[in-house]
C-alpha cells in the first residue's frame, strides 16, 4: 500500500467515527435539535459528516482502491436486505 492510500484510509476511519458521534447526538437530542454551542442543527452536522465520508470514498475510488461498480452492487444488495429484514420500507 502506498502512503497516499494509507493516509486516505486513515482519514476515512476518522470520518466514519465522526459520523458515529453525530448519529449518537441526533438520537440523543433529536435530529432537529441545535448544537449547544454552535446552534447548528444536528441534521445539518450529520449531512456534513456523511459528505466527508462520501468524499473519502470517492478518493479511494480515484486511487483504484475501491471499484465504483462494486460499490453500486453493494448498495443494491444492502437495500434488498433492508427490504427483507428491517422496517425501514414498511408502511
Amino acid at each position: 500500500m502506498t502512503d497516499k492510500i494509507l493516509e486516505a484510509l486513515g482519514i476515512l476511519q476518522e470520518e466514519c467515527a465522526e459520523v458515529i458521534v453525530e448519529v449518537s447526538k441526533c438520537r440523543r437530542f433529536g435530529i432537529d435539535s441545535e448544537h449547544y454551542t454552535t446552534k447548528e442543527l444536528h441534521k445539518d452536522m450529520l449531512a456534513q459528516e456523511i459528505g466527508d465520508v462520501m468524499c473519502m470514498v470517492d478518493i479511494l475510488v480515484e486511487q483504484g482502491v475501491i471499484d465504483r461498480a462494486e460499490l453500486i452492487l453493494a448498495k443494491e444488495r444492502k437495500r434488498e436486505k433492508l427490504k427483507r429484514w428491517s422496517n425501514i420500507f414498511k408502511d
